[in-house]
């Protein structure tokens, strides 16, 4: 079972929070608690990633049956960027366990770019010679802006080690970039809000997400790009609130 992080909120129906990659629920502390204003929220640190369990595949078949292990009962699902498409193949596959869907930067589709670099920066810090994150922050060398300070989120000081099975999520990176083969729709409402200042989702995939999500909608936070929960979160959670009222 996922490791989950719950806040409390009045009775309704609850909110799921999947998380990316190399993320976890702690990333998604204050803006779960902003929305369990008016709901419970249960975040996960889904497979491979944070406290959960580590195991030799990480297939969106997988992650998908993980999440709805962790549902009690109808749950409205928001899933950013890994966790979107997680959150996605788990609508498509057993809907009945999927209330609404918030599909957060991210398409059903395969994307070009990998996610390597970053496991090599991690894999690149000698780990028994670290003493502080800022030692590891040098060691990772340079990344994009604001990616080391995330990867650093991941890193258990006390344990030195890092909570991300990076053999495995190297390993699968293929399907962690790709998209699988899924049957049916998810007929139920659905939002897909993007950072318009990134290009994850393009309009050529619409017709892709209407054929597998009829009832989509889609919306763009302006000046945020794909980490737009931690770019823009106070509009990243109103746009949230509005869709689920």
């Amino acid at each position: 079972m996922l490791n989950t992080v719950t806040y409390d909120g009045p009775a309704g129906t609850p909110l799921l929070i999947a998380h990316g990659l190399f993320g976890s629920a702690r990333n998604w502390g204050v803006i779960a608690k902003r929305l369990s204003e008016t709901r419970p929220v249960i975040t996960v640190d889904m497979r491979n990633h944070g406290l959960s369990p580590w195991y030799d595949s990480h297939s969106y078949a997988d992650l998908a049956n993980d999440l709805g292990q962790a549902l009690g009962q109808p749950t409205d699902v928001l899933g950013h960027s890994m966790g979107g498409k997680a959150a996605m193949v788990l609508a498509l596959e057993k809907p009945k366990l999927v209330n609404r869907l918030i599909v957060a930067d991210i398409a059903p589709v395969t994307y070009g770019h990998s996610q390597m670099g970053p496991i090599e920066a991690m894999r690149r810090v000698e780990l028994n010679t670290v003493e502080t994150r800022s030692d590891a922050k040098a060691q990772l060398g340079e990344l994009e802006p604001g990616v080391a300070d995330f990867l650093l989120q991941s890193l258990d000081m006390k344990e030195k080690r890092w909570r991300l099975n990076l053999d495995v999520l190297a390993a699968e990176m293929d399907k962690i970039i790709g998209f699988p083969q899924v049957e049916g729709q998810f007929d139920g409402p659905t939002l897909f809000l993007s950072g318009a200042n990134s290009d994850y989702v393009q309009s050529d995939a619409r017709p892709q997400i209407k054929s597998l999500f009829p009832n989509a909608k889609f919306a763009k936070i302006p000046g945020a790009g794909h980490w737009l929960h931690a770019e823009k979160p106070r509009e990243f959670t109103a746009a949230i609130s509005a869709f689920l009222a």
